[in-house]
């Protein structure tokens, strides 16, 4: 995968966060849909730090050839 589209892949996982944000009932986090939207934050926040683990990876390796 090229740079351009880790970069975009962030970004639309940065929208889902930020979507799955508005859905969270703050009273109630762990009720319903809270649950679900919570689910879908942590999902993202998972994707976006292996696509930065992923991108350092390939710096390492075009650094080692």
């Amino acid at each position: 995968m090229n740079k351009t589209l880790n970069i975009i892949i962030i970004i639309l996982a940065m929208g889902l966060i930020v979507y799955n944000v508005t859905l969270v009932d703050f009273d109630n986090p762990l009720q319903g849909d809270s649950t679900i939207a919570l689910i879908g934050i942590v999902a993202s926040l998972c994707a976006i730090v292996l696509l930065l683990i992923f991108m350092a990876s390939k710096k390492i390796e075009k650094k080692l050839k």
